[in-house]
This record gives structure tokens, C-alpha cells and sequence, in this order.
């Protein structure tokens, strides 16, 4: 399996990265990313893209893939509607649009997040819209396409891109709210086995991603 991923300089990034180097289906990994990741593995590739809505000439880089995992996101915290729209659902639309023009037989999968709104019309804002990017991720016809939701998630211990903030107490997570809390261990082996095995929903909660992970 050769795969792409998005946002291996945040966590959720990282941690699927991780798990795909440790994975012995998966035999090439593309991260794509707007700044160098510097790290090195006999498996990885990077591919430096400042605007993920301009990837026309980078069609020969991004071809012949199995699968994308977009991790890449931003917190809404501070954002207004506009700016927030334009990174979580025009960009990623942009560059989903563009990779199933070059690998028709792709599974995409996106991170989402908790509480997404697929009615699109709550009063969150940031739900509204991971439920649009959702919505329309649906629609295009890839091979197949799933959206994760996880919660709390517990780092590899390795990982570079953890906030210092969670760093002391993030690895109690999955002790103290299990029902609500995944490894990123669990996260990129469910991503991996929803290319290789599929699954009966295409929105996956917490408890969705643990069963995928455990197939």
C-alpha cells in the first residue's frame, strides 16, 4: 500500500505517520506538508506544498497512490467563520478534488472531530463546517471514503508534535475516560485496515475507530 498524509507537523498527523512506518502493509509514505517534517525512514517521502489548493504541477509527485489520510487542520479558537472555512473546507475540497483526478482507485480519509455537525446548521461554527467538509467528501466518487472522529488521543512516545500543555498528563487519557480516548496507535491502524478491509459506516465515532483498529 503506498499512502499520502497530510499534517505530520501536528499530532494526529504524526501519530498516523507513525503507525504507517511501523505497518509492514504499507510500503511508501508521501507526507505532504507547507513545512519540512525532519525526520527520516527508509519508507518516507515529502513533498514541500505552501497552497494545498495549487497542486496542478505536482501531478508526476502525487500519482499512483492507494490511499490519503488527511490529518492536516487547525484549531478554530481565535478564527473567524471566513478564515476557518477556507482552511477546513475549501482546502481540503481543493485537494481532494485534485488527488482522485490522478488515482481514481483512492480511499480518502479525513479527520474530523467529535460533535461534527452533519445537519450543518447548529450555532458551533467549527462543527457546521468539519460537518460540510464531511458532507462533501461523500460525494466524490473515490474508491471510498471515510470520516474519523476521534477524541482524546494518546501520543507514541516518540512524537515530536505534542502540545507542552498535554505533555505531563495526556498518556492518562485513555486510563481515565476510556469511552472517550484512542491511542494514535489505534487511529492509524483503523485508517489503514479502512483501506484494506473497509467498513459498514463512512462516519466513524470513537467507538467505530477502536473496532476498525482491532480487525
Amino acid at each position: 500500500m503506498k499512502v499520502i498524509i497530510t499534517g505530520a507537523t501536528g499530532m494526529v498527523g504524526e501519530g498516523v505517520l507513525f503507525e504507517c512506518l511501523e505497518n509492514p502493509v504499507v510500503k511508501e509514505v508521501l507526507i505532504v506538508n507547507r513545512r519540512h517534517y525532519d525526520f527520516q525512514h527508509p519508507k518516507l517521502k515529502e513533498l514541500i506544498v505552501k497552497d494545498f489548493t495549487k497542486l496542478e504541477t505536482f501531478e508526476n509527485r502525487l500519482a499512483a497512490y492507494d490511499a490519503c489520510f488527511y490529518c492536516a487542520g487547525i484549531s478554530s479558537v481565535g478564527m473567524n467563520e471566513e478564515k476557518y472555512n477556507y482552511i477546513t473546507y475549501e482546502t481540503t475540497m481543493a485537494f481532494a478534488e485534485q488527488l482522485i483526478k490522478w488515482n481514481p482507485g483512492m480511499v480518502f480519509n479525513f479527520v474530523s472531530g467529535g460533535h461534527t455537525d452533519s445537519t450543518e446548521k447548529g450555532k458551533i461554527m467549527w462543527a457546521r463546517i468539519k460537518g460540510k467538509t464531511e458532507n462533501a467528501l461523500m460525494k466524490l466518487p473515490f474508491k471510498a471514503q471515510y470520516n474519523f472522529r476521534p477524541g482524546f488521543m494518546k501520543p507514541f512516545k516518540a512524537q515530536k508534535n505534542v502540545k507542552a500543555l498535554f505533555k505531563p498528563v495526556i498518556w492518562l487519557f485513555p486510563i481515565l475516560l476510556p469511552k472517550i480516548s484512542l491511542t494514535l496507535k489505534q487511529v492509524g491502524q483503523a485508517m489503514i485496515n479502512a483501506v484494506q478491509k473497509g467498513y459498514q459506516k463512512q462516519v466513524l465515532e470513537i467507538a467505530d475507530i477502536k473496532i476498525l483498529a482491532a480487525k
